[in-house]
C-alpha cells in the first residue's frame, strides 16, 4: 500500500485562494510556520520534514529511458577530469556532445 503524503497548510487559513496565481510563494519562512496534516491529524514537524524531503529527493536512481547501453570506453585522463569537473550530469552532456559532433 502506498504511503499517503502529508498535506502542508499555513497556520492561518484565512487567505484562501482560488486562482493558482494567488497562491503564496513557498519560501523557507512559509514552511517554518506551516503545519502538516495526515488527513485530519496534525503530524510532528520532524516527520513532516522527512516526508517533504523524501518527496523532493526520492531515494535511488531515476528510471532511465531504457534506450541506452552501458559501454566501456577508454578516455584520456585529462579529458575525463574535464568532463567530471562540469558536475552532475556530465555523462548526459557527453552523450549530447557526441551526437552533435557526429551530426545526429
Amino acid at each position: 500500500m502506498k504511503k499517503k503524503s502529508p498535506t502542508f497548510l499555513p497556520n492561518s487559513t484565512h487567505n484562501e485562494w482560488v486562482d493558482e496565481d494567488d497562491a503564496p510563494e513557498l519560501t523557507a519562512e512559509w514552511f517554518a510556520t506551516a503545519k502538516a496534516y495526515k488527513g485530519e491529524i496534525e503530524i510532528p514537524r520532524e516527520e513532516a520534514f522527512e516526508a517533504f524531503h523524501a518527496i523532493l529527493n526520492p531515494a535511488g536512481r531515476p528510471k532511465g529511458s531504457g534506450t541506452k547501453d552501458a559501454v566501456y570506453v577508454r578516455l584520456d585522463k585529462d579529458l575525463l577530469e574535464h568532463l567530471r569537473a562540469t558536475g552532475k550530469g556530465w555523462q548526459t552532456r557527453l552523450n549530447g556532445a557526441l551526437r552533435k559532433g557526429l551530426g545526429m
